[in-house]
């Protein structure tokens, strides 16, 4: 049997590490466009991570049956996790009915902030680094919302609750679940999404609204594409290259889902909102920098990312 050549495979590594980061930024703007095309949130929310869950058991049945049962702890820290982030998903896929794709974006990168904030409720050092931080992010969010464009206020609360979902869900998972395999995680964390969006979907009466199809091809584009293939993809990169590595690549995320808000969405951003975003940038980039210096064992579980 002849081996891999170790260059060849950190050049698949970071290859598909570049292919998960690129469709994970088709999300936000696609998501907005089928929103704006007649989808109702929380329907489209549902549908996206059933389907995505559906995908990768199947995926799961076929290469790996034994990761389909969890022990008790991983069943429910997961699941509870993913009812989290489910609650915090839908909040932010509400927030893009009030709110230009390229903002909601740049808002959900203080997420590394808000991720670092948890781990030192941990014992993680909070240092004077952290606070300038913390001090570039509130600037930018300032900017962001504040003077420079006048951004609705019921919009940015709701993608705040994004991402309290969504770092609960991480910080639940490294925590308590470190050691448990990440392909059964994920699956019973998307479960958990599934089971709390649809519940809420239940509870609002199954409103829907007939989407044209359009909307049904952004459906299979961001439950196939940018959920399944994507976590597939982000799996196999951060066996090769690290999850450190991989999560350098969070800003080009960011970076990408902005492009994608200007170029098919036509939004603009006034000169201030440009600024503000820019100092979020940056301060999630020196986040994730600190991130990836965090010993091992307290270390952001990045392959649980994107749940959006």
């Amino acid at each position: 049997m002849t081996q891999q050549n170790p260059d060849s495979s950190r050049w698949l590594g970071w290859l598909l590490a570049v292919a998960s980061t690129a469709v994970f930024s088709l999300v936000t703007p696609l998501g907005k466009l089928a929103l704006d095309g007649g989808f109702h949130p929380t329907a489209i929310l549902s549908l996206r991570f059933g389907l995505a869950a559906l995908l990768l058991a199947l995926a799961m049945v076929r290469t790996a049956p034994h990761t389909l049962r969890p022990d008790r702890r991983g069943f429910f820290v997961a699941g509870l996790a993913g009812v989290v982030n489910g609650l915090g998903a839908v909040g932010f896929f509400w927030s893009l009915r009030r709110l230009d794709s390229s903002v909601a974006t740049m808002l959900f990168a203080l997420s590394p902030l808000f991720v670092l904030a948890m781990l030192a409720l941990r014992g993680e050092k909070f240092t004077y680094r952290q606070w300038i931080r913390l001090g570039l992010g509130l600037l930018g969010v300032y900017l962001l919302i504040g003077p420079g464009g006048q951004v609705d206020l019921g919009g940015v609360l709701l993608v705040l609750g994004g991402i309290v979902g969504f770092t609960l869900e991480i910080t639940l998972v490294q925590w308590f679940l470190p050691a448990h395999d990440t392909r059964t995680v994920t699956l019973y964390v998307l479960v958990g999404m599934w089971l709390a969006i649809t519940g809420l979907w239940l509870a609002q009466g199954l409103p829907w609204s007939q989407p044209g199809w359009l909307g049904w091809v952004v459906l299979l584009i961001i439950s196939v594409v940018s959920t399944f293939f994507g976590w597939w993809a982000m799996f196999r990169a951060v066996q090769v290259i690290g999850s450190g590595q991989y999560a350098l690549l969070l800003p080009v995320e960011t970076l990408l889902a902005i492009l994608w808000s200007f170029l098919f969405l036509g939004e603009t951003l006034l000169p201030l909102q440009i600024l503000g975003g820019g100092l979020i940038l940056v301060s999630a980039m020196l986040a994730v920098q600190r991130l990836g210096r965090i010993p091992r064992r307290r270390r952001w579980r990045i392959w649980l990312r994107n749940t959006r």
